[in-house]
């Protein structure tokens, strides 16, 4: 392929990010997405830590427009006849909001939708279990415009689906939280505490901790006990670790992926601020013969600056997802302690005012996530309260955080912005 072909090529993927809430949705555009993928618990595969509802629908999508970018909304739940007696209405509202694209696991859901609104445009999501080449052709045919992969489809196949099928968009999450059960279809939820995942409500039983009694788990929250079977490939036990693709993004495009999703709707905008970013310097680039070099580094970043289960490769390479059966996760050295709210330009330096997430103290180590993942490190020598400007020497988050302010040098002005998040090392 010649560079011109590859340039162009690069030049049509997207960096897809999850958002919770208005605030999470900006910082992820504003940390470089090319697109955001949001929707209303009612139909989403997010019910809890979601504060969308129709009235911020509509903030979040004209917002994201007014960037040039792209929203897509959710509707990925596998429906019942109480959600399709109120689709219809909804499909009519999100008609007139003007979303990019809606993501869609339930073959009805499409019916129901093509029949309110014939030029959606309409994505497949991962819950439809998309995995070959005749699957991916069905759906073609039903005027899907995109398909997003099942998280068990390796490289190798994604390279027969993108060749037999080049017109058709494929995506495919290269980071974030990996569920135990195949494509995410699990019940453990449900058994345990009477909250499906399926519906969006999933309470996480995979990462509990369990009694293990021979071939018996008992669960922390529950008291009945599960039988554990072993079959002819073996025992599956829970807790996957983190699905993490950045070193192989550049085999993924020439495979003919062109949207890469991070997972992550639950998370806080410093999560997504760091994968975010993180994940826009890879793709940036990628086309660089120092790209292997660069990804390692930036998968030493997310290793060290975040809470994770550790990292796999999933499926993509023909192998099986790892389990982490040492511990629920793994803890960092860096804590999340304030967002950019606003910047005020003196003639002499910069005073940036954040709302503070967890405590920050004077004399803390802090960084500063710039964009381009530019790094602004600093020992924190004095901390003002915005509402009187008083001298602090600590402040902390929770349902009483405050404003606060320090003051920077003015050769930062270019690299921080309002929305950016900081952090802490923690001694």
């Amino acid at each position: 392929m010649k560079s011109k072909n590859n340039k162009n090529k690069i030049n049509s993927i997207e960096l897809l990010a999850p958002a919770g809430n208005l605030e999470k949705m900006e910082t992820g555009l504003a940390y470089g997405a090319d697109a955001i993928y949001f929707g209303i618990p009612d139909f989403s595969l997010r019910v809890r830590i979601n504060d969308f509802d129709l009235k911020s629908l509509k903030k979040g999508i004209e917002y994201t427009h007014k960037l040039n970018k792209k929203a897509y909304i959710t509707i990925n739940i596998f429906a019942h006849n109480e959600h399709i007696k109120k689709l219809k209405k909804y499909i009519q509202r999100l008609k007139d909001l003007k979303p990019d694209a809606l993501i869609v696991s339930d073959p009805g859901v499409i019916e129901i939708i093509k029949s309110e609104w014939k030029n959606a445009v309409i994505h497949l999501s991962t819950q439809a279990n998309c995995t070959n080449v005749s699957s991916a052709r069905f759906w073609a045919k039903q005027g899907i415009e995109r398909v997003i992969l099942g998280r068990e489809v390796t490289l190798k196949e994604i390279k027969e689906i993108h060749k037999e099928l080049p017109n058709l968009e494929l995506e495919y999450f290269v980071h974030g939280a990996m569920c135990m059960a195949y494509s995410g279809r699990c019940f453990l939820s449900k058994l345990f505490v009477d909250r499906s995942a399926n519906l969006g409500d999933c309470s996480q039983p995979c990462r509990w901790e369990f009694d293990v009694n021979r071939y018996h788990l008992k669960a922390e929250r529950h008291e009945e006990e599960l039988e554990l079977v072993e079959e002819r490939h073996g025992s599956y036990i829970l807790n996957s670790k983190d699905l993490c693709l950045i070193e192989y993004l550049d085999q993924l495009v020439k495979a003919g992926i062109t949207s890469f999703k991070i997972e992550g709707r639950a998370k806080s905008s410093y999560y997504l601020a760091t994968i975010i970013a993180i994940y826009r310097q890879a793709l940036d680039n990628i086309l660089s013969k120092d790209f292997k070099k660069i990804a390692k580094k930036l998968l030493k970043e997310l290793t060290e600056k975040l809470v994770h289960r550790g990292y796999t490769s999933g499926f993509l390479l023909g192998d099986k997802a790892d389990q982490n059966i040492e511990n629920s996760r793994q803890s960092s050295n860096w804590e999340y302690c304030g967002q950019i709210k606003r910047i005020e330009d003196s003639n002499k330096e910069l005073k940036v005012y954040f709302k503070v997430h967890n405590t920050i103290k004077v004399g803390d180590k802090i960084e500063i996530i710039g964009l381009n993942y530019d790094i602004i490190k600093l020992e924190l020598k004095e901390m003002f309260l915005s509402e009187n400007n008083e001298s602090i020497s600590e402040a902390h988050g929770g349902g009483g955080a405050k404003i606060v302010y320090i003051k920077l040098n003015k050769k930062y002005l270019n690299t921080i912005f309002p929305l950016a998040v900081i952090r802490r090392y923690k001694k």
